[in-house]
């Protein structure tokens, strides 16, 4: 251990850390936008999303057949409705079971207030944009699995080729298939912002819009419960059944149950909007937060039935049932009568005033053209979407870090296949130490601390090791479990001893960003606090060996509570700092200032 080297902040210094990164002058909130051609590095976008394909034992089978499956079975169901109403027993049933009645759901006579209505129109408007960037989130890994380590050829559903198999060899760094070649682009009228690799954008839309349907959603119940209006969709005896199922029966053979929906659902509606309300929307935020790695790693859900994989097939299913319901709803809307139905929405009056129909008009042109500007915007104003996001969404990402990461688990959980990512080193420095088997390398360690120092390989190994498994959780949507060794961050804060200014810490690899050279290193920002954690580790170990170049050698960063992307590879330096504003772009990392990421990632 070499003690007391140049420090960062002497000018003297041959190579401050800082000169390392992006030494462009800063572009303003509204002058950043997305260059497609170099975006990402310049990865293609001709790799579409194509239709989704679902697993079936061994076989795939393309999704679209479920269109025209669908159409059949929409035919034979209105058949055998028909059929079925020629018959005495199904007409008693039906007079017993009508579809509508006070039984289970008293007739509600005050109307639709208007706090039931404006809320009504919200919904719309954050579902549109939470379904849209939820779509873009998927498409940055297009595999949806039910085991927790993602490995290859176990995904249930895709939406795009198989993996390669020449290119799954992880000790060959250079042509290794990584978790960005497997992204997919999706039409920028359907995705938010629809091109290839955006999921930093795409999850400030999804998270932002997720707080506020969650806010709308809160207020709902308080004022459903609190006004009497639960009664519309809460049944209260088992006879809504028989009613829901009469009520289908009457639908699927076109002899339509009287619309008394201004007072009285009938029971197919009660149901349907019972298990949306009540059933799907809380367990959509629910499947949603354990998918965070603060979560799994405060609670030990990288593996079993709550890991991150079920959660995104269950958050999946919701999405879907959401899509559906709100089609089936806009068609009954349309074919149970238009007009009167228009006035209980905008109105909530049991009238037939055509006044409406402009009004609804306008509505839905507003909503189309807030549908057609998202993408443009996001792609024009990039910083200014990061900016609105970070401002939005941070105070929760900050309660998720209160968590501790204290989750480990077995051997027997270790994942057989951890995909790899990010842009490897090409320096000539980086082989030549890379070649001697790390024997001429040195970690600086600098900035705000009382003993800046450079310690070899050999001393890092010296070190006391630790070993934790833990899961990894990658802002694509992937995760896996691991064993890691090497040394905690707090023995090397001892050594150091943090300046009481200090309150990040920040990992310098020897990688450049996915960009071109003159957006600089690959590096990203930690909380100091965060580095005290057991957990926490500089790594040069994994599931027993040495890092291969793939996943990080010599040295890779461990911080349980962050997903993958925070995790630095191949790191060089690191620097205590009391703020990263004057780092790269200011935004705390490489992808947050090229890629609009937040720099608090436990979600």
């Amino acid at each position: 251990m070499v003690e007391n080297p140049p420090r960062a902040d002497d000018p003297n210094s041959p190579t401050r850390l800082e000169s390392l990164l992006d030494q462009r002058q800063r572009p303003g909130v509204f002058d950043r936008r997305v260059d497609i051609a170099h975006w990402a590095g310049g990865i293609s976008q001709e790799q579409k999303a194509r239709v989704p394909a679902i697993r079936i034992r061994r076989r795939w089978i393309n999704s679209l057949w479920l269109v025209p499956i669908g159409a059949a079975g929409i035919l034979v169901a209105v058949a055998l409705a028909q059929q079925l109403r020629q018959y005495g027993w199904m007409q008693n049933f039906i007079d017993t079971y009508p579809g509508t009645s006070p039984t289970y759901a008293p007739p509600v006579t005050s109307g639709f207030p208007a706090w039931l209505r404006w809320q009504h129109l919200f919904n719309i408007v954050f579902m549109m944009f939470i379904i849209r960037a939820g779509l873009q989130i998927l498409a940055d890994h297009p595999r949806l699995y039910l085991n927790s380590g993602c490995q290859p050829g176990t995904a249930w559903l895709r939406m795009r080729d198989p993996i390669p198999g020449d290119r799954m060899d992880q000790d060959d760094a250079a042509h290794v298939w990584t978790a960005k070649d497997d992204s997919v682009a999706l039409p920028t009228w359907l995705g938010i912002p629809g091109i290839r690799h955006s999921i930093g954008l795409a999850r400030w839309w999804h998270f932002s819009f997720d707080l506020l349907w969650l806010f709308n959603g809160l207020v709902f119940y308080v004022l459903l419960f609190s006004s009497g209006q639960w009664r519309r969709i809460v049944p209260r005896s088992w006879e809504v059944f028989p009613n829901a199922l009469s009520t289908a029966v009457q639908y699927a053979s076109l002899n339509f149950p009287a619309n008394q929906g201004f007072t009285n659902y009938n029971g197919l509606q009660i149901v349907a909007y019972f298990a949306t309300v009540f059933v799907a929307a809380p367990l959509a935020f629910v499947t949603g937060l354990l998918q965070a790695p603060a979560v799994a790693a405060r609670f030990g859900f990288g593996r079993g039935p709550f890991n991150r994989q079920v959660m995104r097939t269950v958050h999946f299913a919701i999405l879907l049932w959401m899509v559906f319901f709100i089609a089936m709803h806009t068609v009954m809307v349309f074919i149970t009568g238009f007009v009167g139905n228009l006035n209980h929405m905008v109105f909530g009056t049991n009238t037939q005033s055509y006044w409406v129909v402009p009004i609804y008009v306008l509505a839905m042109i507003i909503i189309v053209a807030l549908w057609l500007l998202a993408s443009p915007i996001t792609l024009r104003y990039p910083g200014l979407v990061q900016g609105i996001g970070r401002w939005m969404v941070g105070w929760f990402k900050a309660i998720l870090e209160w968590s501790r990461p204290n989750a480990t688990y077995s051997e027997k959980d270790i994942s057989p296949y951890l995909w790899p990512n990010g842009t490897l080193p090409d320096s000539d420095n980086y082989r030549r130490l890379q070649n001697a088997n790390w024997s001429g390398y040195s970690l600086r360690i600098e900035g705000l601390v009382e003993n800046p120092c450079t310690l070899s390989y050999d001393d890092l190994r010296a070190l006391p090791k630790h070993e934790t498994i833990t899961q990894h959780y990658c802002i694509q949507g992937w995760s896996g479990v691991a064993k890691w060794g090497g040394v905690r961050m707090s023995d090397v804060l001892d050594i150091v001893r943090p300046l009481p200014s200090a309150r990040w810490v920040v990992f310098y690899s020897f990688a450049f960003g996915a960009g071109p050279p003159e957006e600089g290193r690959y590096y990203d920002c930690h909380k100091i606090g965060h580095m005290r954690e057991p957990t926490c580790l500089l790594a040069y170990e994994m599931n027993g060996v040495p890092f291969n170049e793939t996943h990080g050698a010599p040295l890779r960063l461990r911080n349980e509570r962050e997903l993958g992307f925070k995790q630095v590879k191949w790191i060089e330096a690191i620097e205590f700092v009391e703020s990263f504003a004057h780092l790269g772009l200011g935004q705390g990392g490489y992808n947050e200032d090229h890629e609009f990421y937040g720099y608090r990632m436990p979600i």
